[in-house]
């Protein structure tokens, strides 16, 4: 008789001998391998490249959905003043005003003369400018030759004559031809001043409001005992000469579309998508849009050393999923206001991030990992599958977990779905997106009930585990994104000989965050400076 280990022994060895004997034995087990190894390779499939949504959305499903995120009513801008320097205007001025000019003029000089004709030649000396907060004011000294040639009046003729017959002889020939004939040569000196105030037009166009003033010191002749002031004579020929050359300017500059071909151009190249996050960042590949709406303008301000023009560009901006190409259509006018905050670049950025793009992230820093770590609890929980949702004020984090009690002998352990809310909370400092105020779900509480009081035990490891662990690092992307804005930043900033552009971003933070039921949004914002000086101008 066998005793009781040799009958236990038998039985478990009956598969064995079974095995060896039957070949349908042998193939229905080898059946039951195959199609379970192909059940588990799928499910790992599954779960590696295909994973479920997780239960959060099934958990909020019957909850009421959140109203849509509102638009972000904060634009961005660019206020970039554009310094011309005062001695660049005074150069280009120079460059494009003749240097002299010359002319005659047939009206009556004095009741003395008769038929006089006034020929003028007159040059001008160096131009120099200079500005105040009234204006502009550029002054020339001008230098030239009076030859004035005239017959004495009638009156004085008939006086002559007969002073002439009292003396007779050659005498009275020579007083004769003095006081019906003159040809005085004089000099002339004096100072043109052309003031300034520029002003933006609503066209695109800078009017730039010259008025011009001739001053001449007195050249005098006396002329049979009567003193002429023979600049006083030749003023009205050079205030129409003066006056007919700053007409021209000014119509030039009315006319001049510089400004709108620059705007245009500029215009062009903020309207575009930029490539932000993927890679090293930590967040799914993004894209800032940019789309210039409006223009405005402040009235140009004058001082010491520049002529400062200020125009600023309002900005729809938003970060989307795919490359888009915005439709940005030029204002035909500029929005003419009374003031601007100079060199202001200030761009918001709302990040709208699906909770399905960031259900990979959290599963990142969860996933595998097996709480508590030091296994110095009565329950061993390990994270298998996580996943994001949102309801009301909260996030709903779920857990797909294995609790395993470690006290018993037996080590009874179960798959179990653990859904734990928490609140969003932005960290500026370290610029992290975490949860805090975390409670465990009541549907959470009853399936840990069939695990008994040491799963429950567990729950706080766990709620530790998700304060630490289940955080979005925003750092790597604020700097990646700041990388990219500086970069394209130096396409505005190509500096050349005349013009220096300086635009850079000093400072990239997130400022809020706001959510849905199937977006989470973080408002980002960039501050920075954008000026432009120009050293050398163009001749008028």
């Amino acid at each position: 008789m066998r005793g009781l280990t040799g009958t236990l022994l038998y039985i478990l060895t009956a598969p064995i001998r079974l095995f060896g004997r039957s070949r349908a034995f042998r193939w229905t087990l080898g059946a039951v391998v195959i199609v379970g190894v192909t059940f588990a390779a799928a499910q790992w499939a599954l779960n590696r490249y295909l994973p479920a949504d997780g239960g959060a959305s099934k958990a909020v499903a019957a909850l009421p959905p959140l109203p849509p995120l509102a638009a972000v009513d904060r634009p961005s801008h660019v206020i970039a003043p554009v310094a011309i320097s005062i001695a660049a205007i005074g150069r280009s001025l120079e460059a494009s005003t003749p240097k002299e000019f010359s002319g005659d003029s047939n009206n009556p000089v004095s009741s003395l003369l008769s038929q006089a004709q006034i020929g003028m030649t007159v040059a001008r000396g160096p131009m120099a400018a200079a500005g105040k907060p009234d204006g502009l004011t550029v002054m020339t000294p001008i230098n030239g030759t009076l030859q004035v040639n005239a017959q004495i009046a009638s009156q004085i003729g008939n006086i002559s004559g007969a002073l002439s017959g009292l003396l007779g002889g050659a005498l009275g020939d020579q007083v004769k031809s003095i006081t019906q004939a003159l040809n005085q040569k004089a000099e002339l000196r004096g100072n043109v001043v052309v003031r300034a105030r520029p002003a933006f037009a609503a066209n695109w166009r800078l009017d730039p409001n010259i008025s011009a003033q001739v001053s001449l010191a007195d050249t005098a002749v006396a002329i049979a005992g009567t003193k002429i002031n023979l600049a006083a004579e030749a003023k009205p020929l050079i205030d129409q000469t003066v006056n007919k050359q700053v007409a021209e300017l000014q119509e030039r500059i009315r006319n001049d579309p510089t400004i709108e071909r620059i705007a245009r151009e500029q215009w062009a190249q903020l309207c575009r998508t930029l490539p932000l996050g993927g890679g090293d960042t930590g967040l799914p590949p993004l894209f800032l849009e940019m789309r210039p709406v409006r223009a405005s303008a402040a009235q140009p301000q004058i001082d010491a050393s520049n002529l400062t023009l200020t125009i600023g560009v309002q900005a729809a901006t938003r970060i989307v999923a795919a490359a888009t190409k915005p439709s940005c259509p030029f204002p035909a006018a500029l929005d003419l206001v009374p003031s601007l905050e100079r060199g202001k670049l200030s761009v918001v950025m709302p990040v709208d991030m699906p909770f399905k793009t960031l259900n990979p992230l959290i599963e990142a820093q969860l996933k595998g990992r097996v709480f508590p770590e030091d296994k110095s609890g009565p329950v061993e929980v390990e994270v298998r599958q996580a996943s994001l949702a949102a309801a009301g004020d909260r996030l709903l984090i779920s857990l797909r977990v294995n609790a395993k009690e470690l006290k018993s002998w037996f080590g009874f352990g179960a798959d179990a779905d653990v859904n734990i809310w928490g609140k969003p909370v932005l960290d500026p400092k370290t610029q992290m997106l975490r949860l805090t105020d975390l409670t465990l779900a009541v549907e959470t509480q009853a399936a840990f009930g069939l695990l008994g009081p040491a799963a429950r035990a567990a729950v706080p490891y766990l709620q530790d585990a998700l304060a630490e662990y289940a955080k979005i690092d925003l750092k790597p992307f604020i700097a990646d994104a700041k990388a990219k804005i500086d970069a394209t930043l130096t396409d505005f900033t190509k500096s050349t000989g005349a013009v220096k552009v300086d635009a850079a971003v000093r400072e990239l933070r997130v400022a809020g965050i706001a959510f849905d039921s199937t977006t989470l949004r973080v408002i980002v914002e960039a501050d920075g400076t954008a000026r432009v000086a120009v050293t050398e101008l163009p001749r008028l």
